[in-house]
C-alpha cells in the first residue's frame, strides 16, 4: 500500500473526526480548509518567491479570513481582487490598503464609487489595456462629480508567440511595445489617472500542468513551451520596461502565478509575483515539475443512496470548474482513495454515483471527501467554511457568499 494511499485514508478518518465533534451536523456539501497544509503551502509560496513579495489572488481564495491569513505572513504584500466592487469591499472592510483589480473595470455603479472616494482611490489600481477603459472611468467621475486621481495599471499580454501562432491567455490586446507605449503615454498625459504598474500574466507557464504520470511526451513538451515562453517574456519585459521608464516611473511590476513562481521571480523586470491557488492547491495543481502539491481544501457529501452493493451515490456534488470542459474540470473524489466517478453520470447537480472498492463498504450517511479542480470556486457553493488542524475545527468563517457578497 502506497503512502499516498495511507495518507488520503488518514485524512478521511482526520475530517471524519472532526465533523463528528461539532455540536450539530453541518449541512453539506461541508467545506473545509487543512490549516496545516495551507500554512506550508504558504511558506513554500515564499521560498519559491525569493524575497519577491506575494500578491494575494483573492479570487483563488474566496474567504476573507484565508486572505486575512496570508496577508498576515511575511513575504505577502497586497491583493490581486478580481472585480471593483470585490477591491471596494476589501478596503472598506480594512483587510487591504493596497489592491490591483486584475482586470479591467466596466461597473459603471462600482467606477462611481472609487471615483468619489479619495480613501478607495488611494488605495485601490485600476487594469487597463484600451482607451475605452479610460474613456468609461471618466464618464463614471463625471457621473460622480469626483474630483480623486485614479491609480492604473496596464495589462499586458504575456503569451507565447511563434511564428503566427499565440500560446496563452487571450487578455490584452498589448504585446507590442510600441503599443504599450503608446497606451502609456495616454494615461500619462491624460488627467485624473496616474499610470503606478504593470502586469503580465503568463498563464501558459503558471497554470499549465507539465509533469503528468501518463502523458510523459506531452509534459515533456509542455515543459519546452514554458521554457521558451519565459525566455521570450524575459527579453520583452526588459525592452518594454526600459521603453517605460522613458514615461514614467513605475511602483510595480506583477507577473507570474502559482505554477510560475521560481520563474517569475527571477525575472529582473519583475517586483512582485501572484499567487493565490498555491495557498489551497486544487485538482488541476497536482502536476507540476515546480513544485509539490499539498491539498489544502476539500468538500464533504454523504452518502444517500446505495443503488446496488457496489455503488454509493452521495448527494450533490456537480461542482464543475470553469475553462474549457473536460475530465480535468470535475470534482475528484479523493478521501477514501479509490473512488471514481461513472462516465455515464458523473458529478451531478443533486446527485453523483460513485464506483471503486470503497464503494461496497460505504453505507448511507458516510462522508465522501472530493476536490474541486480549480481553487476559489468552491467557495461559491457553499456560505460557511471549516478550518481544521489536526482532528478538529478551530474555527468555522464566511467564504463571500456568507458575507452575501457575490462579484
Amino acid at each position: 500500500m502506497s503512502d499516498h494511499f495511507v495518507d488520503r485514508n488518514r485524512l478521511w478518518s482526520r475530517l471524519d473526526a472532526a465533523v463528528a465533534a461539532l455540536p450539530e451536523p453541518p449541512p453539506t456539501p461541508i467545506a473545509v480548509v487543512d490549516l496545516d497544509a495551507f500554512d506550508a503551502n504558504a511558506t513554500d509560496l515564499v521560498r519559491r518567491a525569493d524575497g519577491k513579495p506575494i500578491r494575494v489572488a483573492s479570487k483563488s481564495l474566496r474567504v476573507p479570513a484565508l486572505i486575512q491569513r496570508a496577508l498576515a505572513r511575511d513575504g505577502f504584500e497586497g491583493v490581486l481582487a478580481y472585480t471593483l466592487a470585490e477591491a471596494l469591499w476589501l478596503h472598506e472592510e480594512g483587510i487591504s490598503d493596497d489592491v490591483v483589480v486584475a482586470y479591467p473595470s466596466v461597473d459603471v455603479a462600482a467606477l462611481r464609487r472609487l471615483t468619489s472616494s479619495p480613501a478607495a482611490a488611494a488605495a485601490i489600481t485600476l487594469m487597463v489595456d484600451d482607451a475605452a477603459h479610460l474613456e468609461a472611468l471618466d464618464a463614471a467621475r463625471s457621473a460622480a462629480a469626483g474630483d480623486v486621481e485614479v491609480r492604473v495599471a496596464l495589462d499586458l499580454d504575456a503569451g507565447l508567440r511563434l511564428g503566427r501562432q499565440h500560446i496563452g491567455p487571450k487578455r490584452s490586446p498589448l504585446f507590442d511595445t510600441a503599443d504599450v507605449v503608446a497606451l502609456a503615454r495616454v494615461v500619462h498625459e491624460r488627467a485624473g489617472v496616474r499610470l503606478v504598474g504593470v502586469m503580465t500574466y503568463e498563464g501558459q507557464v503558471a497554470g499549465v500542468q507539465d509533469d503528468v504520470p501518463d502523458q510523459r511526451t506531452k509534459s515533456l513538451l509542455v515543459r519546452r513551451l514554458k521554457q521558451a515562453s519565459m525566455a521570450q517574456l524575459e527579453v520583452r519585459r526588459r525592452e518594454i520596461s526600459e521603453a517605460l521608464a522613458q514615461v514614467t516611473e513605475l511602483e510595480f511590476w506583477n507577473g507570474g502565478g502559482s505554477g510560475s513562481v521560481e520563474a517569475t521571480a527571477a525575472d529582473a523586470a519583475v517586483t512582485e509575483v501572484a499567487a493565490g491557488s498555491g495557498l489551497l492547491v486544487p485538482g488541476i495543481f497536482d502536476h507540476y515539475a515546480s513544485f509539490e502539491p499539498h491539498p489544502a481544501a476539500y468538500f464533504g457529501l454523504r452518502v444517500s443512496r446505495k443503488p446496488t452493493s457496489t455503488i454509493a451515490t452521495v448527494h450533490g456534488g456537480g461542482f464543475i470548474a470553469s475553462g474549457a470542459t473536460g475530465e480535468d474540470r470535475s470534482p475528484i473524489p479523493w478521501a477514501p482513495p479509490g473512488l471514481h466517478l461513472t462516465g455515464l453520470e458523473g458529478a451531478g447537480e443533486v446527485q453523483t454515483p460513485l464506483t471503486g472498492h470503497p464503494a461496497a463498504l460505504l453505507k448511507i450517511g458516510d462522508l465522501v471527501w472530493f476536490r474541486h479542480a480549480k481553487s476559489g470556486e468552491l467557495f461559491e457553493h457553499v456560505r460557511d467554511v471549516h478550518l481544521v488542524r489536526g482532528e478538529s475545527v478551530t474555527e468555522v468563517v464566511p467564504s463571500y457568499r456568507g458575507c452575501d457578497l457575490v462579484f
